[in-house]
């Protein structure tokens, strides 16, 4: 995975790396749960703390997003780049 988006050169630090691959290493050991036929409670339940830990990950990209991208945007009157903050929420909050 790489640590840089390049398009806007954000850079992500070694946690966010680490945090995501936690949560592809859960979903992966709950998709073997369902191939073992375990209970649908337990599932469920690993389900929600993936999806917790999915979301905590989107809103550190969030805010690291705002205090890099779009406090800059707003220094040179960049609308562009709140059309897509604004965009880019839309998708996060559905």
């Amino acid at each position: 995975m790489r640590e840089e988006k390049k398009d806007t050169g954000t850079k992500y630090d070694k946690s966010m790396v680490n945090r995501l691959a936690r949560a592809t290493g859960h979903l992966k050991s709950i998709r073997g749960m369902v191939e073992e036929g375990r209970d649908c409670s337990e599932v469920l339940i690993q389900l929600a703390a993936v999806r917790s830990a999915v979301n905590g990950a989107g809103k550190e990209v969030l805010k690291q997003y705002i205090d890099e991208c779009i406090e800059e945007a707003l220094e040179k009157g960049d609308a562009e780049s709140l059309k897509r903050l604004n965009k880019a929420l839309d998708s996060f909050l559905k």
